[in-house]
């Protein structure tokens, strides 16, 4: 499920669309933070966690990566939306595969893939660089909705004869498996010339050339700072080759070899971090975001929202809905139709279920300017920041009921307000941003606060 939690102030006078989440916005979901990170755990650059545990994954050689075998693996099942699959082939070999099923055309597969073993020593741009260009993706996709069945895999065994992908790809193979396309990188990171070029690997193989005009079609639709070397034939050094001898259609994306400029730490334990070119990786990274996310297809299910005055509607038709309380993350019970007017001030979104899909728009910090909301300055609450002690003060006539919320929708405090001037120790709680909500009948005032410096 979408995630899109953004702001928008409206007076009643506006009428406005908030749009759905484009293939666009997803390629740029592709984060440069993270796909840093990832490298640098992965590679044994930092610490990072596996099992409860504080490791280094300095080394993932074949025998000798199962601790990188199962960080893949928690990586994966913090995902949305994935199955996970351990695949053991041999005694050491295991390759670590997550299926998301497509909603519409499940038995329409493509394959993002990479390999992580290594012969040395950290090894970020061999493979580390593909892996985490595949952990990224799969982070950014598995939310969303698709009609065709995306997998990511991570092969084990390359370095020693392509042997994590051979037994894949027989087996799909054997299977019937209505694979579309496999697209494996592998040395994606480095530009030592800084010319912007990359290798697409292709041979006449089923529909690998389609593959490979696709591709090249991305690079203007969306003006990625990349120049295309197409090698054909291409090499069969990777794991995209035994796709081919199953008669697959398959691809190799990577840094330019056929221009000489592969990295010159090759298979050595100088292979590290610090010698890749981050914004090149970066622009790689989406153009092959810009291929999955359009192969897999966007599922149409349309979470935009039309606002007036006294109403928000869904735009999306012939569906089911639920408007949600963004500030509390709890359902309106009652409100299931395709429209719903606010009787209070709030931020509001809607889920809508198309089939097995659903999208939850973005939410609208909707404001009234009738009757349930309070005059400006009715109401004041400071210091924000505060450190021990909130002052809430009001010209109201009645009491007022105060509302503390955590920011996941958690009540944390209700307490009625009986004086026109209140003190609120807030001590007890932990520094972070917090929502008051406070209600007089129906009219609602709310504000963000912060606890701590």
């Amino acid at each position: 499920m979408k995630q899109l939690f953004s702001l928008l102030s409206l007076s009643v006078s506006v009428m406005s669309t908030l749009f759905a989440q484009t293939e666009l916005d997803l390629i740029n979901a592709v984060n440069l933070d993270s796909l840093s990170q990832t490298l640098q755990e992965f590679t044994g650059e930092v610490a990072t966690s596996v099992g409860g545990n504080s490791v280094t994954i300095l080394n993932r050689g074949q025998a000798n990566n199962e601790l990188a075998g199962d960080y893949l693996v928690e990586k994966f099942n913090a995902m949305d939306n994935l199955s996970v699959n351990t695949q053991a082939f041999n005694t050491n070999g295991r390759n670590i595969i997550a299926t998301q099923l497509g909603k519409t055309n499940p038995n329409d597969i493509y394959i993002i893939c990479a390999h992580y073993d290594t012969v040395a020593d950290y090894c970020a741009d061999d493979n580390a660089s593909g892996t985490a260009t595949v952990l990224e993706i799969a982070r950014i996709l598995s939310t969303q909705c698709m009609d065709n069945t995306l997998v990511y895999a991570l092969w084990d065994e390359e370095e020693i004869g392509l042997r994590g992908a051979n037994f894949y790809a027989t087996q799909a193979n054997n299977n019937g498996d209505n694979i579309l396309g496999v697209l494996n990188i592998d040395m994606m990171g480095y530009d030592g010339d800084g010319d912007d070029d990359f290798d697409i690997d292709v041979r006449p193989i089923a529909n690998s050339l389609a593959m490979k005009d696709d591709l090249v079609n991305l690079l203007s639709t969306y003006n990625f700072n990349l120049n295309v070397n197409v090698v054909n034939p291409g090499t069969t050094a990777s794991d995209h080759a035994r796709f081919w001898d199953q008669g697959f259609s398959a691809v190799l994306v990577g840094e330019s070899w056929e221009n000489s400029d592969q990295t010159p730490y090759y298979h050595s334990s100088a292979d590290r971090l610090s010698t890749l070119d981050l914004p090149y990786f970066y622009e790689l990274a989406k153009l092959i975001m810009s291929y999955m996310v359009t192969k897999a297809s966007l599922v149409s299910v349309d979470n935009s929202l039309t606002v007036s005055s006294s109403t928000l509607t869904s735009n999306m038709n012939n569906a089911s809905y639920q408007w949600v309380d963004c500030n509390t993350n709890l359902p309106l019970i009652s409100e299931v139709s395709q429209s719903f007017s606010p009787t209070a001030s709030g931020s509001y979104a809607v889920e809508v279920t198309v089939g097995s899909c659903t999208e939850l728009s973005s939410c609208v910090d909707y404001t009234s300017l009738g009757s349930d909301t309070f005059k400006l300055n009715t109401i004041k609450i400071y210091p924000n920041p505060a450190s021990s002690t909130l002052n809430i003060e009001h010209s109201l006539n009645e009491d007022l009921t105060l509302e503390l919320f955590s920011l996941d929708g958690k009540k944390i405090l209700q307490k009625v307000l009986t004086e026109k001037r209140s003190k609120l120790n807030i001590s007890q709680f932990a520094q972070g941003a917090y929502f008051a909500r406070l209600t007089q009948n129906k009219k609602v005032f709310s504000q963000k606060i912060v606890i701590g410096n």
